[in-house]
């Protein structure tokens, strides 16, 4: 029972390694058919980008074999180690089993990858995918880009009516309040001339010489 759940984690642990590689190697892609389409106007053709996903998967392959080499080095180092750990990476003999299983699952993943880099219809599937996502994208940013031409306001259906209301409340609340403000100032300036120190500036402001309201 000990046996199958160890096969069960391992087979687990291998399948995320080959979802992260084949999501990586869709991100490169898609990348990939940006630029070639987008930036320098290129007809899309799944051929074109055939050898950028065989390399993509290559390279994870080659990564994943030398995860490999290190966790047999790491074993082959704490098979003599007995004291107690210093650190997160600084295996004892009791980590041996472990970094075994962590070498045979990047081996796994390796040999996985380089299967599918050979495999012509895992490599079509993988560009089709990435295809899919850079159209996302491409789509994405149109429609964000005519929702803000959309938000113009003179693009707006009430836009005259409202344009009216406003500027009436502009000149009707807004210029006569700034008009006012101004000729609170203006007299204040001309008590402060005269040696009298005028009240606060408002709408109405008390006068030290009885003037009920500056005009």
């Amino acid at each position: 029972m000990a046996d199958k759940r160890k096969r069960v984690r391992t087979r687990d642990v291998v399948a995320e390694g080959l979802y992260i590689a084949s999501a990586a190697t869709r991100l490169s892609l898609k990348n990939s058919i940006l630029v070639h389409i987008l930036a320098q106007g290129e007809d899309f053709d799944p051929e074109r980008f055939v050898p950028d996903a065989r390399e993509a998967l290559l390279t994870l392959a080659a990564e994943a074999e030398d995860d490999a080499a290190r966790a047999e080095a790491e074993r082959k180092a704490a098979r003599s180690r007995h004291t107690e750990s210093g650190g997160t990476h600084d295996y004892r003999s009791r980590d041996v089993r472990n970094l075994r299983r962590r070498q045979k699952q990047s081996l796994h993943v390796a040999a996985e990858l380089r299967a599918r880099a050979d495999d012509e219809t895992e490599l079509r599937k993988l560009i089709s995918d990435a295809r899919e996502a850079a159209w996302s994208e491409v789509s994405k940013n149109i429609d964000s880009a005519l929702r803000i031409e959309a938000a113009r306001p003179d693009l707006e259906p009430d836009y005259d009516r409202m344009r009216m209301a406003r500027m009436q409340a502009l000149r009707l609340v807004d210029l006569p309040k700034l008009r006012a403000h101004r000729r609170s100032v203006v007299k204040q300036q001309e008590l402060r001339a005269e040696g009298i120190e005028p009240g606060p500036v408002a709408g109405r402001t008390a006068d030290p010489r009885g003037l009920d309201e500056l005009e």
